[in-house]
């Protein structure tokens, strides 16, 4: 059946069908209607506009929405929100001054992760995600990417990638499968051999399999180089496979500008910038993704968010959902820390949080803003102030309804 929200106190983020993401100075604006009606059919959205406008439609289903604002779905570009178990002793240690590296080092950090992944059945794990991923859908996440990279070998990295695909076909929003199986180098491998067995065996199987949407590398000292990254880059592009790159999270050592000749779609965290990753980033439609979970959680340094938009670079923001440097997807927290701690006015992160994310997996076409034909991904609020109540309020629930597909979720 059709749905009509109406009575709508601000339905925002209203964009037309050719835009496929912002401009740093589009960020500014958040285009929006007062007293508004939004119809959907066939779960995608037909119309909106005022109230005083609303024609008479017969045999639909009414929501009214006086005194909330409707607004799209959350666009999280950046997870690992497949995985097991929790790294909640790592946690403690930093808190007793321990380094994410001291912790890695010890066998801790992405390599625990992986034998608690390796630990358990697909079944396990597939379940395990889906309870956690519904959880994100009720907080307003309506499009989501997730990564691989946990399982370090062919059959755990395999396992992930069948548990993403099972979560695309089981769930109603739109999923996309990043294989990160350069993530760490697994103890029983040198770097070398392992880096072959990814770029040789997992990465052209996998794909024939069509198990992948997008290739990602952590390029980070101790771990996978800029060289690494162009050669990784290069052969998922003679596989038809975009990339998604961890880059300058600790240390820049040239990524940035490898993913932007490889014409990586993203390039992810961004903690560390120099002069000459800005100036690549501003000739390029490589969009940077920041992740101000992450930074919060680890006590690192938070993204220079200013410094890009002074530098007309727009970007994305993400949860980095994992249980080692960002155990929440809630994107209602992360659109208040890109406020407090990135400095973001609430239209600049809602507008990172929605169109630019869509854009950053590649679904702005799809989603992230209330266009004619777009799916009707929809957040409706509780009744509200106005759209600056949502990072103000950061520990409340302020979501009412979520309709994914025009279906109602909660």
């Amino acid at each position: 059946m059709s749905k009509l929200i109406i009575n709508i106190k601000e339905l925002i983020q209203i964009r037309d069908r050719n835009i496929s993401f912002l401009s740093a100075k589009e960020m500014d604006t958040l285009p929006s209607i007062n007293n508004a009606y939004l119809l959907i059919e066939n779960g995608k959205i037909s119309e909106f506009g005022k109230m005083s406008e609303i024609s008479k439609i017969d045999n639909v289903e009414t929501i009214d929405a006086k005194n909330k604002i409707v607004l799209p779905c959350w666009c999280d570009s950046h997870t690992h929100s497949v995985y097991t178990g929790n790294r909640s002793d790592e946690y403690l240690q930093r808190i007793n001054g321990v380094s994410y590296q001291e912790i890695a080092n010890n066998g801790g950090g992405i390599l625990k992760s992986s034998r608690q992944i390796n630990s358990i059945s697909e079944d396990e794990l597939f379940f395990e995600s889906k309870n956690r991923i519904e959880k994100l859908i009720k907080y307003g996440t309506g499009s989501l990417e997730i990564k691989t990279g946990y399982g370090l070998s062919y059959d755990g990295e395999l396992k992930m990638l069948k548990v993403i695909k099972r979560l695309k076909e089981s769930l109603p929003i739109q999923i996309k499968s990043t294989f990160l199986g350069a993530h760490a180098i697994p103890k029983n491998y040198k770097k070398e051999e392992y880096f072959r067995l990814v770029l040789d065996e997992m990465l052209p199987d996998f794909a024939k399999d069509e198990l992948i949407d997008f290739v990602d590398i952590f390029c980070e000292k101790n771990y996978f180089s800029a060289e690494d990254t162009k050669i990784l880059c290069n052969k998922a592009s003679e596989l038809g496979i975009a990339s998604k790159i961890h880059v300058n999270q600790f240390n820049s050592i040239g990524g940035v500008k490898v993913a932007v000749d490889c014409g990586a779609l993203s390039v992810d965290h961004l903690e560390v910038i120099n002069k000459s990753d800005i100036n690549i980033l501003k000739q390029s439609k490589t969009i940077p993704i920041l992740l101000p979970g992450c930074s919060f959680f680890l006590g690192i340094e938070y993204a220079d968010a200013k410094k890009l938009l002074s530098n007309e670079i727009p970007f994305a923001i993400a949860s980095d959902y994992n249980p080692g440097s960002s155990p929440s997807g809630n994107m209602n927290f992360i659109l208040s820390l890109a406020c407090n701690k990135l400095k973001l006015t609430t239209e600049q992160a809602i507008n990172a949080a929605t169109i630019n994310g869509a854009y950053a997996m590649g679904l702005s076409y799809k989603t992230g803003s209330i266009t004619k034909g777009k799916i009707a991904n929809v957040v409706i609020t509780s009744e509200i102030e106005s759209i600056n109540d949502l990072p103000y309020f950061y520990g409340d629930n302020l979501v009412d309804k979520i309709l994914i597909n025009g279906e109602e979720i909660i």
